[in-house]
């Protein structure tokens, strides 16, 4: 793991234009009054990911946090990524990955809790990227249709832990 694969870090932060050539996803989930804590720890301590079917994370990965590298494998595919910003306010919370040299894709893509007024929370999804390496090239729209998918399965495997007493 090297180095980040592009050069608008914090883009999924910001609300400018989607840089060219990058397409965006964003997917908005409720995962129900009272989830708020039980989301944050599970989003913060990798286990969403963990949760999610196919996707691996080493056991010994930190907790989120800026500069904190993580190593997702999908099968036989890897795709390394380093925290690059985080958010923990009241009612707000989360965290964005970018990719490292020898991920299949180029970009950042951010997973941020918000508590609502009526103590139920939103989990939001937002992915700027854009396909690196040949095989994603490959897939084209296909390869969005991917992305969206592991993003729903994120989204419903953060709901379950969330709910989970």
């Amino acid at each position: 793991m090297r180095d980040l694969t592009y050069s608008d870090v914090g883009m999924t932060a910001k609300s400018e234009p989607t840089p060219p050539g990058f397409h965006m996803l964003q997917l908005r989930t409720s995962l129900g009054p009272g989830t708020y804590e039980r989301a944050a720890e599970a989003l913060f301590g990798w286990g969403m990911h963990r949760a999610t079917p196919l996707i691996r994370v080493s056991n010994d990965t930190p907790h989120a946090a800026p500069g904190v590298r993580v190593l997702l494998r999908a099968g036989p595919l890897r795709a390394p990524c380093q925290v690059v910003w985080t958010v923990n306010e009241k009612h707000r919370t989360g965290f964005a990955y970018g990719t490292l040299t020898g991920h299949p894709e180029c970009g950042e893509e951010a997973f941020v809790l918000e508590r609502l007024p009526d103590d139920s929370t939103d989990f939001v999804i937002i992915a700027i990227s854009r396909p690196s390496a040949w095989y994603a090239k490959a897939l084209g729209p296909c390869g969005r249709l991917l992305q969206q998918a592991v993003a729903r399965r994120y989204a419903k495997s953060l709901q379950r832990l969330a709910r989970t007493t």
